[in-house]
């Protein structure tokens, strides 16, 4: 369990497209003099070491992933010796991408800078000043997304080529999931919005707070928007997507939250629960058994503009464009469609840049994670993906009930997801098994 957590956690961008380690650490996260002046090699990865001081750092922000998931910490010594292997493991893939010559450009590092500070609201002066008083250098910051992004493409280059799935595999796996108890782990994906009581508050202080949560939960129930609430008014750190925790098996959701919501279908609210942390208010986004694919799902309808980097046109020169472009939309001096059939170099563009209706992981992740941030009818910043630059617009959104034939392509992605998983491990262990590990001291 403590690997698969530090799979998901430590290594996002393979997942599910880079988030660009979409939260800063807190600064509670940061090392004292003394821990920095003590600083040494625990390993050395072919020729390339692996300090105390990273091991470190990246156990306190595991840790705190794990405090705002409400899961129970593991014993330290047993996490430090996880997250060194996994160091580890990832030293020797950026190795790998380097050797065989992939790089990644400056313009994407900028573009994964704006992304944490506006996932953090922050403008990229308060996310400099933010990076300092934690202790970050700035240009180890740099370094650190450039690293995510090459382990990111490293991963699709030669871990999806594995990867093939016939009919009779589909066939085999529909009837194992067919033949599975009802009785299975559950998977629930709840958004919460979180009246915080501070430490040492006194009853008429909390009592102040219950009064201004039970507000909220009635502004809730009277029909407001749940996610707008949530940005408005949660004092969670997932308010700025909504207040949405994300799909996870139920054991880790706190067992309050389970609790609340065990009798709630999806878009139900819970009555108010207090924890430690303060009053929470609870929507249901999404309840199925794990591994069992949805029957019915959220599709998106989006279109885009799309500029590919060549010869004549570099990534640089493709931004400033596809800015320019943006910049006109914005300010009626043209329409999106219009502009796509002008400027889009996508099959797409004849239609103004229309992609139909999508179902989730239809598109790249990066494409669809900035898809998904979008409320209908807004524009997305340019991105960047492995085909060029995006400009996307989200025309609607709309629940969709699966008829048999897509069913069974949900049924053929959750199986693909279950393939990559499988081919990712065993690659990973053949790129370790190829570099030179030398153990020094044990990190501490």
């Amino acid at each position: 369990m403590l690997l698969a957590l530090l799979v998901a956690m430590g290594s996002t961008a393979w997942a599910q497209g880079l988030r660009a380690t979409s939260s800063l650490p807190a600064r509670a996260a940061n090392t004292d003099t003394n821990q920095r002046q003590a600083d040494y090699i625990v390993a050395i990865v072919n020729s390339e070491p692996v300090t105390n001081n990273e091991v470190r750092a990246r156990v306190i922000r595991f840790e705190q992933q794990l405090a705002q998931r409400g899961g129970a910490l593991p014993e330290r010594a047993d996490l430090m010796q996880q997250v060194l292997d996994r160091l580890i493991s990832e030293r020797a893939q950026v190795q790998l991408a380097r050797d065989t010559g992939m790089r990644v450009e400056e313009s994407a590092v900028d573009s994964a800078v704006e992304n944490v500070a506006r996932q953090n609201q922050l403008s990229l002066e308060e996310l400099r000043r933010r990076l300092d008083g934690d202790g970050i250098s700035f240009g180890q910051f740099r370094e650190d997304l450039r690293n995510e992004i090459l382990l990111t493409r490293v991963r699709e280059r030669e871990v999806e080529p594995r990867v093939r799935i016939s009919e009779q595999d589909l066939d085999a796996f529909v009837r194992e999931q067919r033949e599975s108890t009802l009785g299975g782990e559950i998977e629930l994906n709840l958004a919460q919005i979180l009246v915080a009581i501070p430490e040492n508050s006194s009853p008429e202080q909390v009592r102040a707070l219950q009064t201004r949560a039970e507000q909220i939960a009635q502004r809730v129930s009277s029909g407001q928007d749940f996610a707008a609430l949530a940005r408005e008014f949660s004092d969670a750190p997932d308010r700025s997507n909504g207040g949405v925790l994300g799909l996870r098996s139920a054991d880790r959701y706190p067992p309050l939250f389970v609790d609340a919501t065990q009798a709630l279908n999806v878009g139900a609210v819970s009555a108010l629960v207090r924890s430690g942390a303060g009053f929470h208010i609870l929507k249901v986004m999404e309840k199925k058994q794990a591994g069992v694919p949805n029957m019915s799902l959220v599709q998106s309808r989006a279109r885009h503009i799309l500029l590919r980097s060549d010869a004549q046109l570099s990534e640089s020169a493709a931004r400033t464009r596809m800015a320019d472009i943006r910049q006109r939309i914005a300010a009626g001096q043209t329409d999106f469609a219009s502009a796509a059939r002008e400027h889009s170099q996508d099959g797409s563009g004849k239609d103004g840049g229309d992609l139909g209706w999508a179902n989730p992981g239809q598109f790249v992740p990066e494409f669809e994670e900035a898809m998904n941030a979008l409320k209908p009818g807004e524009m997305s910043q340019p991105i960047i993906s492995r085909f060029g630059i995006h400009l996307i617009q989200l025309m609607e959104r709309r629940d969709k009930a699966l008829d048999d034939r897509e069913q069974r392509e949900s049924a053929r992605g959750a199986l693909r997801e279950r393939k990559l998983d499988e081919a990712y491990t065993d690659w990973a262990q053949e790129v370790r098994g190829r570099a030179y590990v030398e153990l020094r001291e044990p990190p501490r």
